[in-house]
C-alpha cells in the first residue's frame, strides 16, 4: 500500500502520472491518490475576476488566503480536477472513485481562528479565513472503498466540527492519510525533481535526506511550497511511513521512478 500526492502546480503532467498509476494497479498494487489544485484555482479565480491572494505567515510559510469566495473557487477547481483524474483513470481501466475530505467526514480539521501574516514588513491578523489543520482521518469509509477494489482519488478539502468545508494543505493531507493507512511509501510528485540546494538549478537536487536532517533542510534549502512538502514528509515519517520520496511529476513513469528512489528520498 502506498500513497501518491499529485501536485497541483503548473507543469505537472497528470496524464503521464495516471498512465503509470494504471500500470501499478493492473499489477495488483493498492494505492491511494491525493491531488492539489493550486494552478487551476488560480486560473479560475482570475477568470472570475477574483484572483488569489498569497500571504506569508510569521513562520515564513507561503499560502493562499482562503476567504469565503476563494474557498468557493477552490472547491470548484478541486472538484473539476478530481473529476478529470477519475475520468483519465477510468479510461485506463482503473476503477477510481473521486472523493474529498468532506465525504464521510474523511478528513476532520480544525479551522484556524486567525491567520498571522507578515505583509510589507508589518505583522497583521486575518480572521475571515477558511483553512484548516487536519485533526483526524476517518478510516471507516476509506477502508470500505479500498476493500471494494476501488482506487480513491482525494481532493484536499476537509470538514470542521461545525460542518464547514475547509481548504487544507494537500501535501500534509497526503501525509496524514499515508500514516493513518499504514502506508509504506508516500510519493510527492511536483514540478521539480526533488529538494534543490539551489532553487534556480534543477541539477542540484538532493538525492538522500536522513530524517534527522529534515529540520535543517526546511530552514536552509526549502523555499515556498517546498517547506510544506518537507513538513508533510516529517509528519508522515512520525506517523510510521517508512519512506517519503519528493519526485518529478513531469517525467515518463514518474511513479515507477519515484519507487525506485529517483528524487529526494527521506527515511
Amino acid at each position: 500500500m502506498f500513497v501518491i500526492k499529485i501536485g497541483g502546480a503548473a507543469g505537472v503532467a497528470p496524464e503521464g502520472i495516471t498512465a503509470d498509476i494504471a500500470a501499478h494497479v493492473r499489477a495488483g498494487e493498492k494505492l491511494l491518490i491525493v491531488h492539489g489544485g493550486s494552478a487551476l484555482a488560480t486560473e479560475l479565480g482570475e477568470q472570475l475576476g477574483y484572483p488569489p491572494r498569497f500571504v506569508t505567515s510569521v513562520s515564513g510559510h507561503s499560502s493562499r488566503y482562503t476567504d469565503r469566495r476563494t474557498l468557493e473557487i477552490f472547491l470548484m477547481a478541486t472538484a473539476l480536477l478530481n473529476r478529470k483524474l477519475v475520468a483519465q483513470l477510468q479510461a485506463l481501466g482503473v476503477n477510481a472513485a473521486g472523493l474529498s475530505g468532506l465525504d464521510g467526514q474523511l478528513l476532520l480539521a480544525e479551522r484556524k481562528a486567525t491567520l498571522r501574516i507578515v505583509e510589507n514588513g508589518k505583522r497583521k491578523i486575518l480572521r475571515d479565513d477558511y483553512t484548516g489543520r487536519i485533526q483526524q482521518v476517518n478510516l471507516e469509509p476509506l477502508r470500505a472503498i479500498l476493500d471494494s477494489g476501488l482506487t480513491p482519488v482525494i481532493a484536499p478539502v476537509a470538514i470542521s466540527a461545525a460542518g464547514e468545508p475547509l481548504n487544507v494543505d494537500g501535501d500534509r493531507a497526503a501525509a496524514q492519510l499515508a500514516a493513518a493507512l499504514g502506508a509504506k511509501h508516500l510519493l510527492i510528485l511536483s514540478n521539480v525533481p526533488g529538494l534543490l540546494r539551489d532553487i534556480a538549478d534543477e541539477s542540484s537536487s538532493i538525492a538522500r535526506l536522513p530524517a534527522a536532517q529534515l529540520e535543517n533542510a526546511i530552514e536552509e534549502f526549502a523555499r515556498g511550497r517546498m517547506k510544506r512538502k518537507l513538513i508533510g514528509a516529517r509528519e508522515a515519517l512520525q506517523g510510521g511511513v517508512t519512506r517519503v520520496v519528493l519526485a518529478d511529476g513531469r517525467t515518463e513513469q514518474p511513479v515507477t521512478r519515484a519507487l525506485k528512489g529517483e528524487g529526494t528520498v527521506i527515511q
